[in-house]
């Protein structure tokens, strides 16, 4: 907290994040295990991992839009100039979605080839899911073809 305040006294700004602080929340966990079920839970926009070793944390980490790995790597830098950007999803989106990125300016078509005995082999699969959704002409266009 004293830190904070202290930081406060430096930004022209200060009212506006004052404004915003009253509407956060600061939450204590000491088992890190537990941190990161929460972590993955909450699907911060922003996680930094202030750690000497922060890259021991990133297998636990399922639900972020962007990860700010070490004690050098402020939320800025992805902001401004490492690479990524600050369009990232919030309010928990980060469980289903990524960040703006490259990709999201392309188009990308998927292509599939399945000979006969690849058909035969997933046959069952394809027809017992099929069914299962009640989509029986899907699993029709597999059975005739394992017919002929």
């Amino acid at each position: 907290l004293v830190e904070l305040h202290k930081q406060l006294e430096n930004l022209p700004r200060k009212q506006i994040v004052l404004q915003a602080l009253i509407h956060s929340k600061a939450i204590i966990i000491s088992d890190m295990r537990e941190a990161f079920d929460f972590i993955n839970l909450y699907a911060p926009e922003h996680l930094i991992i202030a750690s000497e070793t922060p890259e021991i944390y990133v297998p636990l980490i399922r639900n972020a839009g962007s990860v700010f790995l070490g004690n050098y790597c402020p939320e800025s830098a992805g902001d401004y100039a490492s690479g990524t950007n600050h369009t990232l999803p919030t309010n928990g989106w980060a469980r289903s979605y990524s960040g703006v990125n490259l990709d999201a300016f392309f188009k990308k078509i998927t292509f599939q080839s399945i000979n006969k005995d690849g058909l035969k082999v997933l046959g069952k699969t394809i027809i017992s899911m099929a069914e299962g959704e009640q989509l029986q002409a899907h699993a029709n266009a597999v059975k005739i073809r394992l017919q002929s």
